[in-house]
């Protein structure tokens, strides 16, 4: 066992992937209905592997916290990139209520881990440790330890530096474990404990951040491609009526704009309307178009109605189209339609990123992004007719743009400004996230923003990038369980770690549940974003089986993230 160990230490990819290899089937495992979900089962089998390490062999992990910091970008950009056209939806629907809510949870744990460790006796340094640990936000013990080494701290006679800095260490070890686990498990269950039901609450809360049309995903995001249900079919008929004979498929759709003919079978011979063919007595044609139409006129119009796959054998492509400078914007859809629509049909039309009602008389401007359904070589007819490319889902991702997406949103993160010696900055995690949320509501008005983005990438980035996060994070703080471990001292220190944990977010619950009507899912992502827990945000993911709670997360994430900073200062200055 101490080789196995000590190798892990010697090799922290090894430690790295085993931690991932033992937690995601340990978060898996339900036990009447409850689980630690993947994310905590990371973090505990990292915590148990280091911890062991260094208590029974003296073996500690020295893990670079580059490797930290570069899986927790990526989440954090692969979140926002999901949640991104939702996020100004809800700042503009419940902004005020986050707003309180980080408000309520972060003053309440300030509070409580202050005056409780004042309560009994603690002393000082173990409350900002406290504090730090309770919120998960190691930032706090830097501006406490400036207060202590800048002199705004007053030493007690017989207390140095180093033991207040060893206090808050202890605190702060003992508090972020506790608080790390049991958050996650307590905020993704309060739906189910006050009676909701979370995947059913995570539907309701979709559809009310929806236009009310029935246009699917938005551009640029997952599910854009998705064919869905639809009312047009593809039926063959035996040509059989002679004002047909002669006629080429494009002369026949501008006579019927609501039908294509897509196929003609002619004997053995299989000819794709791209070529403009001209019909014959007898050839089998596929027609697109209205079921209801075909039914009640392909008959009388064509001719007798065959089972002919090969008339039907059309692959259908959906794709995102933005309209470009074209002769065509300011025209009707119905306008549009006979004009540029031959073996397309329109499932959605989208305005400034969002659904707008897709009428025969609806005019199409400039800038408006149609979503469009048909053969392929239909679909890039029409597209180059409004001087555009379809945008199709692709396995593709541009990764020089993703690259310079989070350069910018680091740098933005990273500056800071310095207001009586309290740094202020949105955080570099922070900033890479809203980086995401702009980026992807950006191309909900242009798709081709950006080059495209897979979205088996972005949910990949999503999910490794958060384990190697919790993964790095369990090897560093793992050891210093046991240093903590002092008589009554650890009790306090559980005791008042696990108030200020959960107390603060289940008080922002009662708030946003019972005062405003909120919806629980929703509610549940702002007190994850309030108690500063991406973890916890991802639990409630996972027992929703939803990305819609991340939309209430980054406005009390980012607010929390600077108030936590002075108060913890604070704290230490009056301890």
């Amino acid at each position: 066992m101490g080789f196995i160990l000590s190798y892990l230490a010697q090799n922290p990819f090894a430690y790295l992937f085993l931690a991932l290899a033992v937690g995601y089937p340990l978060g898996r495992i339900t036990i009447k209905g409850l689980s630690l979900g993947t994310t905590a089962g990371t973090l505990v089998t990292g915590i148990a592997i280091a911890l062991a390490s260094s208590a029974v062999f003296g073996i500690t992990y020295a893990i670079p916290g580059l490797v930290e910091d570069i899986f927790l970008m990526m989440f954090m950009y692969a979140l926002g990139m999901r949640v991104g056209p939702q996020f100004f939806s809800g700042l503009a629907r419940g902004g005020l209520d986050f707003v309180v809510i980080a408000v309520i949870t972060c003053v309440s744990l300030v509070l409580i881990c202050f005056f409780g460790a004042k309560l009994v006796g603690l002393p000082p340094g173990y409350a900002a440790g406290l504090i730090s640990g309770s919120y998960t936000v190691t930032a706090v013990m830097g501006v406490a330890g400036s207060a202590v080494t800048s002199g705004a701290f007053k030493l007690p006679e017989g207390m140095t530096a180093d033991s207040v800095m060893a206090n808050m260490a202890a605190g702060y070890a003992i508090s972020y474990v506790l608080s790390s686990l049991f958050t996650i498990l307590f905020v993704k269950y309060l739906p189910s404990m006050f009676g909701y039901d979370p995947v059913k609450s995570a539907k309701e809360a979709e559809a009310s951040f929806q236009s009310g049309e029935d246009s699917g995903a938005l551009p640029g995001t997952a599910g854009a491609s998705i064919l869905g249900f639809t009312g047009e079919q593809i039926r063959s008929y035996t040509v059989e009526h002679q004002e047909l004979v002669g006629q080429s498929v494009q002369n026949l759709f501008q006579k019927y704009p609501h039908a294509a003919v897509l196929m003609v079978v002619r004997g053995d011979e299989v000819i794709e309307a791209k070529d403009n063919p001209t019909l014959q007595m007898g050839d089998v044609i596929g027609v697109m178009g209205r079921y209801g139409d075909l039914v009640s006129k392909g008959t009388e119009v064509v001719g007798t109605e065959v089972d002919e796959p090969r008339a039907r054998k059309v692959d259908i492509e959906v794709a995102d189209i933005h309209m470009g400078k074209s002769e065509y914007a300011g025209r009707t859809l119905e306008e549009l339609g006979r004009q540029i629509g031959f073996g397309v049909y329109l499932k959605s039309l989208f305005r400034a990123g969002v659904a707008i009602p897709h009428l025969p008389g609806t005019v199409v401007e400039k800038g408006d992004v149609l979503r469009l359904a048909g053969p392929t070589w239909c679909v890039n007819q029409a597209a180059k007719a409004l001087k555009s490319v379809p945008i199709v889902e692709s396995a593709y991702t541009e990764v020089s743009f993703m690259a310079v997406a989070l350069l910018v949103g680091f740098i933005i993160g990273h500056a800071s400004v310095t207001i009586s010696g309290i740094p202020f900055a949105l955080g570099t995690s922070a900033g890479c996230m809203m980086m995401g949320i702009l980026i992807s509501w950006l191309r909900t008005r242009n798709p081709e923003f950006g080059g495209p983005t897979s979205e088996g990438a972005r949910a990949f980035l999503n999910d490794i990038g958060l384990s190697m996060f919790v993964a790095v994070l369990a090897a560093g703080v793992g050891p210093k369980i046991m240093t903590s471990f002092q008589g009554t001292v650890v009790i306090w220190l559980a005791v008042l770690g696990l108030l200020g944990a959960l107390v603060p977010p289940f008080i922002g619950w009662l708030y946003g549940l019972y005062l405003r009507k909120m919806n629980p899912i929703i509610l549940a992502g702002a007190c994850a974003g309030a108690r500063n827990s991406t973890p916890t945000l991802n639990g409630v993911q996972d027992v929703s089986q939803s990305a819609i709670s991340a939309v209430a997360y980054p406005v009390p994430y980012a607010l929390t993230s600077a108030l936590v900073l002075i108060l913890g200062y604070l704290a230490m200055v009056f301890s």
